[in-house]
């Protein structure tokens, strides 16, 4: 494959980033329920569980999962250092085949460690974090490998499985989707990740980051001999409809279908997840963005040699 490529050829996805409120108890689950009535593709929560205000976003994820029909649900990512690794894998893998194949595992390596600590958990160097990430998706990929008979055994500096019992399978192939933005942790998801899942807002220079960023993940993904196409690119992103444009995603349905259809073309993300807990801001970014950006991508492609 040329890695210079900047389109991966996945089939674009679209959803919502809500926030899990717990008041009203139920807007987070009902914002769901807009997001799969529009027919849009996923609809993900963010997980911090030091956060009083929150719901526990695994809770959230099984009640929105029993409330929706077609629409897949991940967190948005998972808060890997208070959800040991063995134990999520059986979780999301239970869900998954509750669900009928309708839950991803975004995963990170951890944040907010002041947060992290209050609730019982550990604090983690960068490069601490990284490492324990890496362990836990070799632990929760051997969980899942149901068809091995054998006992999933894992020594790391983190994390230690001896002699686990594999299994359930979830329903369909999970993706393990990482939030990730420096070069150790990008070659990481390379290496080892489904999926990327980086939030426009943390680039400081904007999208142009994207780049530099990929080539990280396809340099190492070369070089663990995989196909960088085997990996999704995803983006959260955030913005506001308006009549007159004031900026990115800024502005008139017209003006976000070109912007995201220049990121798909130009950055190779194939997956816009929107933060909204609007239902007329999901309703009109599912109606009149996300399939005149299908279609416009389809159609650059289409001009494309094969």
């Amino acid at each position: 494959m040329d890695t210079s490529t900047t389109d991966y050829g996945h089939e674009l996805l679209f959803g919502t980033f809500v926030t899990p409120v717990n008041n009203p108890a139920h807007q987070a689950v009902e914002q769901a329920l807009v997001a799969d009535r529009a027919d849009l593709d996923l609809v993900t929560f963010q997980d911090h569980p030091y956060v009083p205000s929150f719901h526990d976003t695994s809770t959230l994820l099984a009640y929105a999962a029993a409330r929706t029909e077609r629409i897949h649900l991940a967190a948005n990512v998972t808060n890997l250092p208070l959800r040991p690794p063995a134990v999520l894998a059986r979780s999301v893998a239970t869900l998954d085949v509750l669900s009928g194949g309708r839950v991803e595992l975004g995963i990170g390596a951890g944040a907010f460690w002041d947060g992290v600590v209050g609730m019982g958990g550990p604090r983690r160097s960068p490069g601490e974090s990284i490492e324990a990430l890496a362990e836990a998706i070799e632990i929760i990929r051997g969980i899942w490998d149901a068809g091995d008979r054998s006992r999933l055994s894992v020594r790391g500096q983190h994390y230690e499985v001896q002699g686990a019992k594999r299994g359930p399978a979830p329903a369909h192939d999970v993706g393990i989707w990482v939030g990730a933005y420096k070069p150790r942790i990008l070659r990481l998801v390379g290496r080892t990740a489904d999926g990327w899942l980086p939030s426009i807002q943390y680039l400081k220079d904007g999208v142009g980051e994207l780049t530099a960023m990929n080539k990280h993940i396809d340099d190492a993904a070369v070089e663990a001999g995989r196909d960088p196409r085997r990996i999704r690119r995803f983006l959260n992103i955030g913005g506001r409809f308006s009549q007159r444009s004031t900026g990115f995603l800024q502005g008139p349905p017209d003006q976000w279908v070109e912007e995201l259809t220049d990121v798909a073309l130009t950055y190779g993300t194939s997956g816009f997840i929107m933060a909204s807990d609007d239902t007329a801001t999901t309703q009109k970014y599912a109606a009149e963005v996300a399939p005149a950006v299908r279609e416009a991508v389809a159609a650059e492609r289409g001009r494309r040699p094969s």
